[in-house]
């Protein structure tokens, strides 16, 4: 499938999902729900952030992480497996619980930080 043509299909597929958003970047498309980033669409194929509580289902499917070139790999974003891309209803749940994969903020992670001596 060729790239457009494979984004047509995913956009087409998260059509009911509210607040979905497609902005161009990394020599793709990112995914945003609203204003949180939870998703790539690069090379034709998609891939959604992971946590630890996600993580294994992508890894039992046997789909690895983004890597756009030899010397950089993202392993937080994995592949979403051609099973749920194919249904649009499961494909819109790992998209929800992907753009609810939120980096700890900055003011959580410097109050746990320990002051310098």
């Amino acid at each position: 499938m060729a790239d457009g043509s494979f984004s047509q299909f995913v956009r087409e597929q998260l059509d009911g999902l509210p607040g979905i958003a497609f902005r161009r970047m990394f020599g793709g498309e990112g995914l945003y729900l609203g204003e949180t980033f939870f998703g790539i669409l690069h090379r034709g194929r998609l891939y959604f952030k992971t946590d630890a509580a996600s993580r294994p289902d992508y890894e039992a499917a046997g789909m690895g992480p983004f890597q756009p070139n030899a010397r950089q790999c993202l392993p937080a974003y994995r592949e979403v497996p051609a099973a749920v891309l194919e249904d649009a209803a499961q494909l819109s749940t790992w998209a929800m619980r992907a753009a609810q994969c939120h980096p700890q903020s900055k003011a959580k992670r410097s109050a746990r930080r320990r002051p310098r001596r």
